[in-house]
């Protein structure tokens, strides 16, 4: 994770800096996930980088929601030599969907989060999501929300630990199942 330390308005767009050990091996024009929206170095410091979200991402991520002192989720981008764990996240978010609820299950936790009709086609029971960047697993699916289970590990070590109902979490749809609902849509005329 790293933590916003500044965000400075650049028209329609907004210079994020954050704070992370991370920090120290990054270089500009890397990419990175932030809460799940890939985003350049433009700038890194020992301790400290800078990125600039556009006004396009700004308008379907949460990033703008943003305030100093937030924790962000980050993730570099994969290596073409490393193990692949989780599932395919691209840094690519498809809308923001609202936390409803967060259940505390005695050592391990359920978010419950909306799914607005047209988004129905895109989750399974079992399946992949990612959520603020996070890779998990959909443990409970019904018609109008569905719920992932949190484990220790995790909750500990993302900023979903911090969100409380109502928050907006970024959505990345597994990307094999965007292609079949595509694929189904031009089939179908």
């Amino acid at each position: 994770m790293a933590t916003v330390v500044d965000l400075r308005p650049e028209g329609s767009n907004l210079r994020l800096t954050l704070e992370t050990p991370l920090a120290a091996d990054l270089r500009v024009d890397q990419s990175v996930a932030h809460n799940g929206v890939c985003l350049t170095v433009e700038r890194a410091e020992a301790s400290r980088y800078e990125v600039v979200a556009v006004a396009e991402t700004l308008s379907k991520t949460n990033l703008a929601d943003l305030r100093v002192g937030d924790a962000v989720n980050l993730e570099r981008c994969l290596r073409a030599d490393a193990r692949l764990d989780g599932h395919m996240v691209q840094g690519h978010v498809d809308r923001t969907l609202h936390l409803l609820a967060v259940v505390e299950l005695d050592g391990s936790w359920l978010l419950d989060i909306e799914l607005p009709a047209a988004d129905r086609a895109l989750v399974v029971s079992k399946g992949s999501i990612a959520l603020n960047g996070v890779s998990l697993t959909v443990a409970d699916l019904a018609e109008a929300q569905f719920s992932v289970a949190i484990i220790p590990y995790t909750w500990t070590h993302t900023n979903l630990s911090r969100l409380d109902p109502g928050h907006r979490l970024n959505v990345e749809y597994d990307l094999l199942g965007k292609y079949i609902v595509r694929w189904l849509e031009l089939r179908a005329g």
